[in-house]
């Protein structure tokens, strides 16, 4: 039996020897590779932070001190050391998640994966522990370099800052970087004095006699002051030259590193130091993503931040290529319509590879703008960038989008900004679980005025509706798609006069209107399923796609007339979705026919894959042709119009409320 094995819980770790701690550290990085390369997740970024988790385990006690991860995703470790060592099914249905879960274990705080909000919480859980009596009980944040470029996180900074009493202790993550100190044995001599430098510095009687002194020259005249000036200013240089303190100290936080956060005792004795300290505490730990695993410190794209199924040996994928990605498209055509327009610029937050915009980047350099995870940012920028005659093309993962509604409303959309926002991974995305499914987003833009919003239903849509989207320069325009491979090509029948496809009528040539069936962006291969099943009821159905889903199509509201029953099948939530606006558009224009919105219901999510998930939500086409049958026959509401000579269907008495 291996180290790891016999750890239950995080307190079984100061029973170990610091040559077992070594042991352990390594088993855990065995284990990391041999089981992630068999199920796909987050990889490079929990290699990096092995030994950093261990020593934060070793020196707090969870859960009675809070451990909150920025972002999750470099939480493997520490579900490891807190009993979890089941990862066969990891982030698969059923299987343990690929964040910090609640429902997994008592060490879990904080689910959501939208980087840059740990500091927050850290805020308030202290402020709710002093609050409640139990100021004594430590909050530890452990954050990456990367999420400390959201504007949240220094928000949260600047009120820990504030108040010296409160047991903080923030640790972050570098791996933004190599760090090489300077050799040599004058170096390496003052690199042994730093732990004992620090451990001064954060002494109680060294920040009173500090205070005392402080207090005694800016109280001794010209004179005092001049020379408590001087020796703040000596200071504050001798200290930046000993290790860049940054704005931390600025703001009032107490600094430990930088720290090699490969090496658990220089690790542990950080943090000690800085749990000994008593009040808020940076601890800068310097790390390597896919550290101790060769392929993936070869990787020079981002060291295995999140891989598929790869061979353990090599970290080469497994199995054959999979089909085009609706990414790859996207990637293509934008750096096609970059060559061809100098105005157009790209935007991403921290995310060039993922989402697409590498291509335009290669080609144009200087304009791609990476302005880290920082969506708010982004779209102001951008409101900026189309006033100076720009057309910016901002890409996130749709879940992203979330954070910077207000600046989509009031900067690009109040101000007709001409700024294309093209959303990645939209409606369900499988495994990453709950804050990743991009399942709110048409939902939320539905109540932007002006913006417009394309659903491209496949690759050649896909470039045909981005380069409609960078021609519109008085508005915002959202084009969305959904993660992972590009289906078959689904030609229309006919466009109509407002762009609308029809994508079939079933049986052809038939002049009977049963119904209707709009199908949005990636869900025209279930629609065109559904109108197969009713065909085979005897129901005849017209599918349409309207490509752009706001402003309504005007056709879509006289196909409705015609018709006695309509459904919208779309991949976000059914409360305000596509087919809740399309149903006021046919109020407004004084249709009555009955609609059916056919989407997700307000729920989070639990990790699973794409199909998995639909399923259990009901978005298949059993359960479709299943449910608008029963409508047409009258025993499920909403009811089809009645055939001429038909009594209209009732549901009997009023329900009582």
């Amino acid at each position: 039996m291996g180290i790891l094995e016999t750890i239950r819980n995080p307190q079984d770790l100061n029973e170990l020897s610091e040559d077992q701690l070594k042991q352990l550290a390594s088993e855990v990085r065995d284990f990391l590779i041999t089981n992630v390369s068999q199920t796909g997740g987050h990889l490079g970024p929990n290699l990096g932070v092995v030994e950093l988790t261990l020593a934060v385990h070793r020196i707090f006690d969870s859960p009675r001190d809070s451990i909150v991860f920025d972002t999750g995703h470099q939480s493997y470790v520490h579900k490891l050391l807190t009993g979890r060592q089941d990862f066969s099914t990891l982030r698969q249905e059923g299987g343990i998640s690929g964040y910090p879960s609640r429902a997994e274990s008592e060490h879990d705080i904080v689910e959501s994966s939208h980087a840059s909000s740990s500091l927050s919480w850290a805020d308030g859980i202290s402020r709710a522990r002093q609050l409640t009596g139990e100021g004594d009980r430590y909050v530890i944040a452990v954050v990456g370099d990367g999420a400390l470029t959201g504007g949240m996180a220094w928000e949260a900074i600047n009120n820990i800052a504030a108040d010296k009493k409160r047991r903080v202790v923030i640790v972050v993550n570098d791996n933004g970087r190599s760090y090489a100190p300077t050799v040599g044995g004058f170096a390496d001599y003052l690199a042994s004095l730093r732990p004992t430098i620090d451990s001064f510095r954060t002494a109680p009687a060294y920040e009173v006699a500090l205070d005392w002194w402080k207090k005694k020259l800016q109280n001794g005249g010209p004179a005092g002051q001049f020379t408590y000036k001087s020796l703040h200013a000596m200071k504050k240089g001798i200290k930046d030259w000993w290790a860049p303190q940054g704005m931390f100290e600025d703001l009032g936080m107490k600094y430990i590193g930088p720290v090699d956060g490969h090496n658990l005792q220089a690790m542990e004795h950080a943090l000690s130091t800085a749990k000994h300290y008593g009040g808020p505490v940076i601890v800068h730990a310097m790390t390597e993503k896919g550290h101790g695993y060769a392929p993936a410190r070869a990787h020079e794209a981002d060291q295995f931040h999140a891989v598929g199924i790869i061979d353990p040996e090599t970290g080469e994928p497994t199995g054959a290529a999979g089909a085009q990605s609706w990414t790859s498209v996207f990637a293509d055509e934008i750096a096609a319509i970059a060559d061809e327009r100098t105005d157009v610029v790209g935007i991403t937050g921290a995310m060039l590879i993922p989402v697409g915009l590498h291509k335009f980047a290669a080609r144009h350099p200087d304009r791609v703008i990476d302005v880290g995870i920082a969506e708010q940012h982004a779209l102001t920028s951008a409101a900026g960038m189309a006033f100076g005659g720009l057309h910016p093309v901002v890409a996130v993962y749709a879940t992203f989008l979330n954070r910077a509604f207000d600046q989509l409303l009031m900067d690009v959309a109040l101000h007709k900004a001409g700024v294309t926002i093209v959303l990645d991974r939209a409606g369900v995305t499988g495994p990453d679980g709950a804050s990743h499914h991009g399942m709110w987003d048409m939902s939320m833009v539905q109540i932007v005025p002006g913006l417009h919003l394309a659903a491209p239903r496949d690759a050649s849509r896909l470039r045909e509706e981005l380069r409609e989207a960078v021609a519109i320069g008085d508005a915002p325009t959202v084009v969305r798609f959904s993660k992972g491979s590009v289906g078959a090509e689904v030609e229309a029948l006919e466009r109509l006069s407002d762009g609308v496809d029809v994508l079939a009528r079933r049986p052809s040539g038939s002049t009977e209107n049963d119904v209707l069936i709009v199908s949005v962006g990636a869900m025209s291969e279930l629609a065109l399923d559904v109108s197969n099943r009713l065909g085979a009821q005897g129901i005849s159905t017209t599918v349409v796609d309207p490509r752009w889903v706001l402003p309504v199509p005007r056709s879509i509201i006289a196909l409705a007339s015609h018709h006695r029953l309509m459904i919208c099948i779309e991949d976000g939530v059914r409360a305000g979705g596509v087919g809740s606006r399309i149903r006021q558009e046919m109020r407004a224009a004084g249709v009555d026919t009955a609609l059916n919105e056919v989407g997700l219901p307000v729920e989070f999510l639990d990790h699973g894959t794409r199909a998995q998930i639909l399923e259990r939500v009901g978005l298949t086409a059993q359960q479709i042709t299943h449910d608008v049958v029963a409508q047409v026959l009258g025993t499920k509401v909403p009811f089809a119009r009645p055939l001429p000579g038909q009594q209209h269907p009732t549901t009997g008495s009023l329900p009582i409320l």
